[in-house]
């Protein structure tokens, strides 16, 4: 059986979405040790991810916290301990008891062991798939009235490659970083560059690893220009826009899936 905390939805094109850091639940044993205030909290999560899955056939949207388990960490790490593994935040009343990280770690396994479920379905379809892994990221972290950090090293969009085959992939890759970077984003160009800020995590790198020939996943970071990091506050143009470029990348996505298939 599925894990309840994960919202899967199966579709019928080769390209599947995920927002692991769009969760912002928590089991009541993580909740009762937890210490850090729920804005703070919040401001590290991916707030709104989950709605820009809605532009693949495939979803999976965690709903837990990532500072209940961080999936996009190693297993060894994906539990926060201490305020170096969470950017400095004091997370914990106290140290976390033993049994409570092991059942941090059990849902871990299970995410890991659905997500592996429903990629192998995606193989067994269609062949090859690509999986959108949507994030966004903090680009104001001076503090809520202190200037954004430079443009330079903060793209509107990162794409994250560093386990990408690219002997297989580059002219998927290359197609869809053009098509987001030229589509009409209320009028104008988004800055879309790859591996600046972000290379990819453990979620895009475990699906290289597992299905090597057939998976390419594009670790997807949109800059928090569509929301105030420090507020909450959301500014829904903007996320529809975000979606709509999404979608517009979809036809080149599955052109050039049919060109590797074929190839």
């Amino acid at each position: 059986m599925r894990p309840g905390w994960i919202r899967i939805e199966e579709g019928q094109v080769p390209v599947a979405a995920t927002a692991i850091h769009d969760g912002h639940e928590l089991r009541a044993e993580v909740a009762e040790l937890m210490a850090l205030p729920d804005a703070d909290r919040l401001r590290e999560e991916d707030p709104y991810t989950g709605i820009w899955t809605s532009v693949a056939g495939t979803r999976i949207v965690p709903q837990r916290s990532r500072f209940e388990m961080d999936l996009n960490r190693p297993r060894e790490r994906a539990v926060y301990r201490t305020p170096e593994d969470a950017w400095g935040l004091r997370v914990w009343k106290c140290d976390l008891p033993p049994d409570t990280v092991e059942r941090s770690l059990a849902q871990y396994d299970a995410f890991y062991r659905t997500a592996h479920e429903v990629f192998a379905e995606m193989e067994r379809r269609f062949g090859h798939f690509v999986v959108l892994d949507l994030h966004s990221y903090n680009h104001r972290r001076a503090g809520a009235d202190q200037p954004p950090e430079e443009a330079a090293g903060n793209p509107e969009v990162n794409i994250g490659t560093r386990t990408l085959n690219r002997q297989l992939w580059e002219p998927l890759l290359s197609q869809f970083i053009g098509d987001l970077a030229s589509f009409d984003f209320l009028g104008r160009q988004l800055d879309v560059r790859e591996n600046v800020r972000f290379q990819g995590g453990n979620l895009s790198g475990w699906i290289h690893e597992s299905f090597p020939e057939s998976a390419c996943c594009l670790a997807v970071e949109f800059k928090k220009f569509f929301m105030d990091e420090w507020t909450g506050d959301f500014d829904v143009e903007e996320s529809e826009a975000i979606t709509r470029a999404l979608e517009a990348t979809l036809p080149g996505l599955l052109e050039s899936l049919e060109k590797v298939g074929s190839g």
